[in-house]
């Protein structure tokens, strides 16, 4: 059955690779499975029929035969589950993989999207200069303890995993704002991920619908 995502029809980051199909589609390509894509438009991902497949209107979103899912944790795990390459055979490393990919997105995830936000929305607003100094320890709040628990492994439980594929994608979130470069363990390990072939086909495949072209990075 063919596997179709949706996407942006234009990206707010214009093709940076921070869109959540990213990294469905880094998924696929690690497990070498074929898919196409439905690009939506701002307006379209809030009518009737992307709502029937995404309540909260949002993308990406995965259609296999009559399976219909959201939330990008899901649509990996799902890959995952179903295709060999990003989760170990054996029992406990695969719920400790498991696990990871909860810790990116539960724990990790939302200070750096408030941070995010913050520099987005909030900087011409009186209290920024006095806000942002707390949600960026915040972000450093969580680094630190990931920093030590990676290391200098290379990934975060052995081998590659789902977990270091959504823990990698959300660190990627902190590109420009620096703070990813006081943690010289994790920028490695995310430049690492972006290394990745998979990485890079799937990184070129959203850029391509943005700018006409693919990278030359």
């Amino acid at each position: 059955m063919t596997i179709t995502i949706t996407a942006f029809e234009r990206s707010p980051d214009g093709g940076k690779g921070l869109a959540r199909d990213t990294r469905v589609r880094w998924a696929l390509e690690e497990v070498g499975q074929p898919y196409q894509v439905r690009l939506v438009s701002f307006r379209a991902m809030k009518e009737p029929a992307h709502l029937a497949l995404h309540p909260f209107g949002q993308i990406p979103t995965y259609e296999e035969g009559d399976l219909a899912l959201f939330e990008t944790g899901a649509i990996v795990f799902h890959i995952a589950e179903r295709h060999a390459g990003l989760l170990p055979d054996d029992a406990k490393a695969r719920a400790r993989a498991i696990t990871w990919m909860f810790a990116a997105l539960n724990t990790v995830e939302p200070p750096i999207l408030e941070l995010a936000t913050a520099r987005l929305l909030e900087s011409d607003k009186p209290w920024y200069a006095e806000r942002l100094p707390l949600v960026e320890d915040r972000v450093r709040g969580r680094l630190n303890p990931l920093s030590v628990r990676l290391g200098d492994a290379d990934w975060l439980e052995g081998a590659f995993s789902a977990g270091d594929l959504l823990m990698v994608s959300v660190l990627l979130r902190l590109k420009s704002s620096g703070i990813l470069d006081e943690f010289p363990n994790l920028a490695a390990y995310v430049a690492r991920g972006e290394a990745r072939p998979a990485y890079k086909r799937a990184f070129d495949a959203q850029l391509a619908v943005n700018t006409g072209k693919p990278s030359t990075g």
